[in-house]
Parts: C-alpha cells; structure tokens; sequence
C-alpha cells in the first residue's frame, strides 16, 4: 500500500480520537477524521504511483476490450441476416479504431470509460442473444417483433460507436481548424484572396512555369 495511504488513514483516526477525547459527539468526529483523512491523500499520497496504477489499469481495460472486440467478431459467422452481418463487421473495425486511439493517447481514457465498461460488453451480449433467439427459428409475433427490434439496435450501435470515436477527436478536429483558419489569414496577409489561388501557384512552380 502507498505510505500516503497510511499516514492519511492515521491521520484521520487521530482526529477522530482527539476530537471524542474533547468531548465531542461521534458523528462530528467522524466527519472531521474523513475531512482529515482526505487532506492527507492530497498531500501525502505518492502521484507516481497513482500514475502508474492507472497504466497498469488501462493495459487490463485495454486487453479486455480487444478480447470483447474479436468475441464480436465471431459473431459474423453465426449469424446469417446479411444486414447486421455489414454491421457487425463496421462495428468491429470502428471498435478497432477507439482501442488503438486509447492506446496511443491514454489521455482521452476517460472520454471513452462508457465505452469500455458499458457499450462494447453489453454489444457483444446482444448479439449473442440475437443468436441464440435466431437458430431458434421462432415464428411468434414476440419473436419477430425482438428480432426486428434487436437489428434495429445493432444498426443504432453502429452509428454510436462512429460518434464515439469521432468525439475522441473532437478537440483535435477543433485545434487544427483553428490552425487552417490562422494559416487561411496569412496567405491572404501575404496577397493570396485564395487558398485554391495558392494551390495553383504552388502547382505552377513545381511544373517550373
């Protein structure tokens, strides 16, 4: 355990100890052990190794979700409706893309926590379902009714793991038009109306004309 871990622990009981020692009721000291208690991860807690922690945490979210991810692949051989079969396939490959994101940026775990707690899991346990419910060949109004409504939602799956992913990218997509924008107001500062204009001078200059 990290030592700022205990000396905040002992902390915490000695300002609850002391606090009942004055007379004070329970509920107050108990409060102000847990305030103490808090202070002392702030200062005392080692940030290194919360940090590393967090990395060795991200390396299991990592693993587990391309482990998921292949596991929705499989899914393409069992199951025989054409349309969430397309899919199926397109959520795999954007899937693909949000882990290797991660993975790059571990910065931008947090924007998609739901994503790997939540999404891929409960993806993967609809399409076994779907499945299931499917070799089963069922000719009720229930049954046709679930499985119309289940192809409906890997559909809407399909459209929420792209926004998922172009989110991931939401702030770098902002950054960079903001630099085309600046870039845009320089060429024109330097005489160019266009950037098509200078497009066609750079063009003219490679051809030596």
């Amino acid at each position: 355990m990290n030592k700022g871990y205990i000396i905040s622990a002992l902390l915490g009981a000695g300002f609850v100890a002391g606090t009942l020692f004055l007379g004070m009721g329970l509920p107050l000291a108990l409060v102000i052990g847990i305030i103490a208690y808090i202070a002392g991860n702030l200062i005392f807690v080692d940030k290194r190794a919360n940090n590393e922690y967090s990395d060795e945490n991200l390396y299991d979210i990592l693993n587990n979700a391309k482990k998921i991810n292949s596991e929705i692949c499989s899914m393409i051989e069992k199951i025989e409706d054409k349309d969430i079969k397309d899919d199926i396939r397109e959520i795999y490959r954007i899937s693909n893309k949000i882990i290797n994101t991660i993975s790059k940026n571990p910065a931008k775990q947090k924007k998609a926590n739901n994503f790997f707690q939540y999404y891929l899991p409960v993806t993967l346990k609809i399409l076994k379902k779907y499945d299931e419910i499917e070799n089963q060949r069922l000719e009720s109004n229930d049954g046709k009714e679930f499985m119309k409504n289940t192809k409906n939602m890997v559909e809407t799956i399909k459209k929420s793991f792209n926004e998922q992913l172009s989110n991931l990218y939401q702030a770098d997509m902002i950054d960079t038009d903001a630099d085309i924008k600046v870039f845009k107001t320089m060429l024109k500062t330097d005489g160019y109306s266009d950037i098509d204009d200078f497009n066609i001078v750079d063009e003219e200059k490679n051809n030596g004309k």
